[in-house]
């Protein structure tokens, strides 16, 4: 058995799809039904004909990569979906072959059945792991380290460990540079922000963005971390009712629900939920009904909202967390 990375889309535009449909699609809509495809030789004669004017290297990237696709992965292995929006793994267990679906939406119709997908946020994956994880190619094996057996594990509700030797973590190919990025800036804040700090954390970011807070003291907070208020002394709306998560897993709906109550009691406008951990399925459903009046930020939000905003935050914060700049060139993902 193998563990694969499967990825949806650049911009994760396949991610709803699969998540709902649970299967693994991966693109490559120029091409019709691969299921007669036998020997490789096809795939590379398929593609030279379909992308006469791609280079050589990426025709023979794409080869392997469908190839493993339609041939290599097997029922019974393992595939793993970053997921773009969300700092979340979805984690699949294989259960049929290659199956080309002619009246999917664009893009996926090039499926691989799996079973029920299993979310984990990214943050209980070990860093070796995550940097395979990180791979750009849409499809890949991913075996160092003992993975699958590690990610089996993790399926059923158990941990193996393993010593890391240096070099362990890195990645040989080219790798998602802005996942890499985040990850290290959420381990920072993880070590640095931990419990209440995060709170207060959050509260500066606001303070940040032009609101005027009030962050509850540590211990016993009545269901509010953070107060926020726009005006001189905070009494112009939208006034902001937050609750702090600094849980490593995620919070389900009824987090959601409670804030509602909190939100009628303090007579505020709207609420924002922060939950380092994520948020299960059925929170973003909840929160799609509440669009006009509740907020969802999770460990990925936080850090956009810390860079978007990050010359206003206060000398401590910026001394505990800092963060340049940088222009870099990204490879193409293929």
């Amino acid at each position: 058995m193998t563990l694969w990375l499967v990825r949806a889309g650049k911009q994760g535009e396949r991610e709803d799809f699969a998540i709902q449909n649970n299967v693994a699609a991966i693109g490559w809509e120029e091409l019709a039904d691969l299921s007669a495809i036998q020997e490789r030789a096809e795939v590379m004669d398929l593609f030279q004909k379909t992308f006469p004017d791609e280079k050589p290297n990426t025709l023979r990237n794409w080869e392997s990569q469908l190839w493993s696709f339609i041939h290599e992965i097997n029922p019974g292995d393992l595939i793993g979906l970053p997921l773009k929006h969300r700092p979340v793994i979805v984690i699949g267990e294989v259960t049929g072959t290659y199956h080309y679906v002619k009246n999917n939406p664009v893009g996926t119709k090039h499926t691989r059945q799996v079973k029920s997908w299993q979310e984990f946020p990214r943050n209980q994956f070990d860093k070796d792991l995550l940097a395979s994880f990180r791979a750009l190619m849409t499809v890949c094996r991913i075996q160092r380290n003992r993975a699958e057996e590690r990610v089996r594990a993790m399926l059923a509700g158990k941990t193996v460990t393993i010593n890391l030797k240096d070099g362990d973590t890195e990645l040989e190919t080219g790798l998602d540079i802005e996942q890499y990025a985040r990850d290290q800036i959420v381990n920072h804040i993880n070590s640095k922000f931990k419990g209440h700090g995060l709170a207060y954390l959050v509260g500066e970011v606001l303070s940040a963005q032009g609101y005027e807070i009030r962050i509850s003291p540590e211990g016993p907070d009545g269901g509010v971390d953070v107060l926020a208020g726009r005006g001189t002394l905070g009494f112009e709306s939208p006034r902001l009712v937050v609750q702090v998560k600094a849980w490593d897993t995620p919070v389900d709906v009824g987090v959601l629900r409670e804030l509602s109550g909190v939100m009628s009691t303090f007579g505020a406008d709207q609420g924002l939920v922060v939950s380092w951990g994520g948020f299960k399925s059925s929170v973003e459903k909840e929160a799609a009904r509440q669009f006009f009046k509740i907020r969802l930020w999770n460990a990925d939000d936080l850090v956009r909202m810390v860079q978007e905003n990050y010359e206003k935050l206060p000398e401590d914060i910026q001394a505990d967390l800092p963060l340049k700049r940088i222009w870099t060139l990204v490879p193409e993902e293929e």
